[in-house]
């Protein structure tokens, strides 16, 4: 289960972002989470609710997640499409001269301080 390893990463930063700013509390953290990135949300969440319970600064913040669509290029036609729905290969012309352009993302996009 790597989603524990990422919220112990985005724990870390977000107690450098409170020092830096000098906050003493988060209530809570919007997280953008692409598509396609290997990240299970719940997972992501069970992780997230367990650890913060060890970070007094973090005690009661709750983890919204907002999912980034995932989006591919056709280097062919020029056309983008959802890359869930059509996967590699180009719905418009066919071709497999494709590059993902979004959805492997993950920004913590919110901070909200109490």
């Amino acid at each position: 289960m790597h989603e524990l390893g990422i919220v112990y990463h985005i724990i870390n930063r977000l107690e450098e972002l409170a020092q830096e700013q000098k906050l003493t509390a988060i209530s809570g953290v919007t997280l953008e989470l692409g598509e396609v990135s290997g990240v299970l949300d719940d997972y992501l969440i069970d992780g997230w609710n367990w650890a913060v319970k060890k970070h007094e600064l973090l005690k009661t913040a709750e983890l919204k997640i907002e999912k980034l669509p995932a989006v591919t290029l056709c280097n062919a036609c020029g056309k983008t499409y959802g890359t869930v729905e059509h996967g590699r290969i180009c719905p418009h012309c066919k071709s497999e001269d494709t590059v993902l352009l979004t959805g492997t993302q993950m920004n913590i996009k919110e901070i909200e301080a109490c």
